[in-house]
């Protein structure tokens, strides 16, 4: 999996054999050792961001930008990677930037929003002063667009639906 060590490779700081490396880095986003040799095509979603966030990882940054980072998974694994992003977070102190569209995945994982419309930031503070009381029409409509459980139902209902 030389994706996963090719940074260290390049920068010489591949301190032990590849393999060794490209297992210690796929443990550490809790997926299988025996997972190193597939091929790209063989991971689901799910294990492709957990691969991205190894990758990220093997240069022991204090600092990274996750842009929609949980955007095109299924909501049951876009939980477990904001879980390893804490723990991640909280096992080396990293610091994240996360830019997102879906305010409540932003909400699980920031301290501060800064929200941006058209190139230009429209609202800043406390994660939860901006969720619960947004000052601008656009931080409302992300806010809005923010599915609640049932609202699949109502939607349904409204158009005729069952």
């Amino acid at each position: 999996m030389d994706i996963l060590t090719e940074g260290l490779k390049e920068h010489g700081l591949l301190d032990m054999p590849k393999q060794d490396k490209a297992v210690q880095l796929l443990e550490e986003v809790e997926l299988k050792a025996d997972m190193v040799n597939r091929y790209p095509f063989e991971f689901s979603g799910g294990e492709r961001q957990r691969i991205s966030i190894a990758r990220a990882l093997s240069l022991e940054p204090k600092f990274i930008v996750c842009d929609e980072a949980v955007s095109a998974l299924d909501v049951t694994i876009q939980a477990q990677i904001i879980d390893l992003l804490r723990r991640l977070q909280a096992r080396y102190g990293i610091a994240y930037l996360f830019i997102s569209h879906d305010l409540s995945v932003v909400r699980q994982l920031s301290e501060q929003i800064l929200v941006m419309h058209q190139g230009r930031i429209v609202e800043r503070g406390k994660t939860d002063d901006v969720i619960f009381n947004p000052g601008h029409e656009y931080t409302r409509t992300l806010l809005d667009a923010v599915p609640v459980p049932g609202d699949l139902e109502r939607r349904q209902r409204m158009r005729g639906g069952k």
